[in-house]
């Protein structure tokens, strides 16, 4: 089918974050493999994010609203109809899709051949690779994340090129040139919640530098977490304290650091199961996705009035959300400089 062939959609975007690019991003680029894409004003499709004071603006439209979410928010369903969040729900117009394929290209993850990289390969790696590990962060609130690099510090130098704990002489200008010169890479979430997946894991296996990563408990359903070094296969619980676990956890980066044969089996796995991109992030399962939703007639929820909107009731849950948020980042303001 040629571009000329292709179904038209009028789509419209709301309540994204300030350099978003309508026309050049994860989600445009992806529908214009299927559909010719109209952006307007008065759209018979929004996707609408949560970001900012205009993350309400999406209630102004009456057409189909579709969530997006890169946030640690999940899906109001009194104001939307259907949804693309990071969250492990059954809702039958729900599909789960994490925020780091917004960033990373899924296929660039898969190695070239099932099976290991050539030893060769792994060494090579290695070899270009001058140091221990790499912290890019500018996010002050993660008190977990600040406490581990602190204690893996104690063995070795932890180049940090963002704007918290910044020992290289200022702010890196490449994120990604920088990681590809270090060995480990610190990647902690700034939140940590089931199925709640950022780019911070993706970004270092790009250029071969392993994860050391915090923050969804279930990352394992997603990548291999044979291929780095997970804070989740030994969590703090009954009879291991969080200190204990960041303990363990630095031990084992030790461990991994010291034995460069080991180093070379971790690194030379794939970084997915079986080496093939998971269906949260497959195009064509996304695409599907969006063709049930351009394709099912509903009940759309701005069409609705019943007494509750009416009143203004459905934003209940919205606010006492966003209220919550609020005081979870004030809490962590307040912990963080006591």
């Amino acid at each position: 089918m040629t571009a000329a062939d292709r179904p038209v959609i009028r789509l419209g975007f709301a309540g994204f974050w300030d350099s978003f690019d309508p026309r050049e991003n994860f989600l445009t680029r992806l529908l214009e493999r299927r559909w010719r894409i109209e952006l307007v004003d008065e759209p018979d499709f929004l996707i609408h994010s949560c970001i900012g004071r205009r993350r309400h603006d999406h209630r102004q439209h009456d057409c189909v609203r579709i969530f997006y979410t890169g946030e640690n928010v999940p899906a109001d369903w009194h104001s939307t109809d259907w949804a693309f969040t990071f969250e492990y729900s059954d809702h039958p117009r729900h599909f789960r899709l994490p925020h780091w394929p917004f960033y990373i290209d899924p296929p660039r993850l898969v190695q070239p051949a099932a099976g290991t990289l050539p030893r060769h390969d792994v060494e090579a790696i290695l070899a270009a690779k001058p140091r221990f590990c790499g912290f890019v962060v500018s996010n002050p609130l993660c008190t977990l994340r600040n406490e581990f690099f602190l204690r893996l510090s104690k063995y070795k130098r932890v180049d940090s090129g963002g704007k918290l704990f910044n020992n290289v002489g200022g702010r890196v200008a490449d994120k990604q040139a920088f990681l590809a010169e270090c060995r480990f890479t610190i990647a902690f979430e700034n939140e940590s919640h089931p199925g709640y997946t950022t780019e911070k894991v993706a970004e270092p296996m790009l250029v071969n530098s392993l994860p050391i990563y915090q923050g969804d408990p279930l990352i394992g359903n997603d990548f291999d977490t044979r291929s780095f070094l997970s804070f989740h296969d030994t969590p703090p619980g009954p009879g291991v304290s969080t200190s204990a676990a960041l303990d363990t956890l630095v031990d084992r980066v030790v461990a991994l650091d010291r034995d460069p044969a080991v180093m070379a089996e971790t690194l030379a796995r794939p970084w997915y199961h079986h080496n093939r991109v998971p269906r949260c992030a497959a195009a064509e399962a996304i695409l599907d996705q969006f063709e049930r939703i351009f394709t099912t007639p509903i009940d759309r929820v701005s069409r609705r009035r019943g007494l509750a909107r009416s009143l203004g009731l459905d934003r209940i849950p919205d606010a006492t959300r966003s209220i919550g948020y609020r005081l979870k980042r004030k809490w962590r303001q307040w912990t963080s400089n006591a």
